[in-house]
């Protein structure tokens, strides 16, 4: 189970349990206090708590950390991670058993499957600007390496109930002892940042050995304007793959969903969900596999301007997750070609 860093109303608790939402006194940066419940904690969950961050610091919770975590995972620095994603899909010094590499072995990495926007506290209703960041750092590096991340020139429209887009990661995510997931969201309201509303803002502390042996499990994040359900899942013997999509041969305009399933979970992560007008290649998305087991890709077309799973077609590919190398197929759908690669790398041995 995760572990949660009790900072500026961030809290974790059951994604149906608004109950799970108590907090404990913290001080703000304005330095008034308020009083909080404080939170029950239950056997399999731990809460840091936190002292007070620099005023008005854009990033000023995650400065409420314990001194330790702070230092551990450069909390401080604010650049994105140097390790790319793909860097031992084809090294040059590898020890071969049979067919397989026994030099670059799989691990223990870090999946988030979705977030979603499951609680929002507006006057207005209908769908948000949100724009803002989440991210994950590691031991391997633990610079921020982003699952979402949006400026606020260019947000995006996210209605309640609704999936948060994912932009990442740029390399599969770690999980060794423990991995932080950072997160600082905000609602668009009006012409200035000041004037904008916060939605979630902390750290929360993803412990390895309590997901050891869990299945894709939901978390709620609890903000000052809302609340994120965060999916996700410790995956080992796990290699990294990362995926290519390259529409070719376009004849008209088509809707098209794609969802990445690993190791025979029934949970999604959506790799992209629009429209497609032009030839073009889709954003790059890394994910978990599990060594020697299988990943499957499917696609769902659509004539309309979005996917409908009544009337559209859904098409199917199926790849075998190794530890080096790639692997592509053309799939070839109603309105188009789609070309997909595949290519697998370990994380072990990384600088």
């Amino acid at each position: 189970m995760a572990s949660t860093a009790g900072i500026k109303g961030e809290d974790s608790g059951e994604p149906d349990n608004d109950e799970q939402d108590g907090r404990g006194t913290c001080v703000h940066d304005d330095e008034k206090k308020h009083a909080r419940k404080k939170k029950r904690v239950t056997h399999d969950e731990t809460f840091l708590r936190c002292g007070e961050g620099p005023p008005g610091d854009r990033d000023g919770s995650i400065y409420r950390m314990a001194v330790g975590w702070r230092r551990d995972y450069c909390i401080a620095d604010r650049d994105e991670t140097r390790c790319e994603a793909m860097m031992l899909s084809n090294p040059i010094e590898c020890m071969f058993h049979g067919a397989t590499c026994r030099q670059h072995r799989p691990g223990r990495m870090l999946q988030i499957f979705s977030l979603k926007l499951a609680k929002i506290q507006v006057a207005e209703g209908g769908p948000v600007e949100l724009y803002g960041y989440v991210a994950a750092r590691d031991v391997l590096d633990p610079l921020l390496n982003y699952v979402v991340n949006f400026s606020r020139d260019d947000p995006i429209l996210v209605e309640q109930g609704s999936l948060i887009e994912m932009t990442g990661p740029k390399r599969g995510i770690e999980l060794c002892y423990a991995t932080l997931i950072e997160y600082d969201m905000r609602i668009k309201t009006g012409k200035q940042e000041k004037d904008d509303l916060q939605l979630i803002d902390g750290v929360s502390l993803i412990d390895e050995m309590t997901t050891f042996f869990r299945k894709p499990f939901t978390r709620r994040i609890h903000g000052d304007r809302g609340a994120v359900d965060i999916t996700l899942s410790c995956v080992n013997d796990a290699v990294e793959a990362t995926i290519e999509i390259v529409v070719l041969e376009v004849q008209s305009n088509f809707s098209l969903c794609v969802g990445c399933f690993i190791s025979g979970l029934h949970q999604e992560i959506r790799l992209f969900d629009g429209t497609i007008s032009e030839s073009r290649g889709l954003r790059r998305s890394v994910v978990a596999g599990v060594m020697d087991t299988w990943m499957d890709l499917k696609l769902n077309v659509g004539s309309g301007p979005s996917y409908n799973s009544d009337n559209d077609a859904e098409h199917c590919c199926t790849f075998k997750a190794t530890n080096h190398g790639y692997t592509s197929q053309l799939v070839k759908v109603k309105f188009a070609t789609v070309l997909v690669k595949v290519t697998w790398s370990t994380l072990s041995m990384l600088p």
